[in-house]
């Protein structure tokens, strides 16, 4: 039987989240809530299955290999796990530059 987990949603993803649901809304409302709906839904499978996603390549070229993401296309949830809890720390957008992103917000 898998261990449940709870997930929790760090401030800056739901920043992350409202900003990118904002931007999409300005010209197509109905595919922001669809947007919205998918990338809630992804997350909320980490409830049972919180080492699904991958290691963050660029973050384990790096040797970091505790955050780990889900992938809906273009964005990329990054999460780490900590016993029974899934941190989901941001969502960005993968056409930007990923790893400086990365290592600015999750390696201080």
């Amino acid at each position: 039987m898998n261990r449940k987990h709870y997930v929790q949603w760090a401030s800056v993803a739901q920043r992350d989240l409202k900003q990118i649901i904002d931007h999409i809304a300005i010209d197509n409302p109905g595919s922001a809530l669809q947007i919205l709906q998918k990338i809630k839904q992804k997350a909320s499978n980490l409830y049972t299955l919180p080492e699904h996603g991958r290691i963050v390549p660029e973050l384990q070229d790096q040797g970091i290999h505790i955050y780990r993401e889900l992938v809906v296309v273009p964005w990329r949830i990054i999460y780490r796990i900590s016993d029974t809890t899934v941190f989901v720390l941001s969502v960005i957008d993968a056409r930007r530059n990923v790893e400086d992103i990365l290592l600015d917000r999750l390696v201080k």
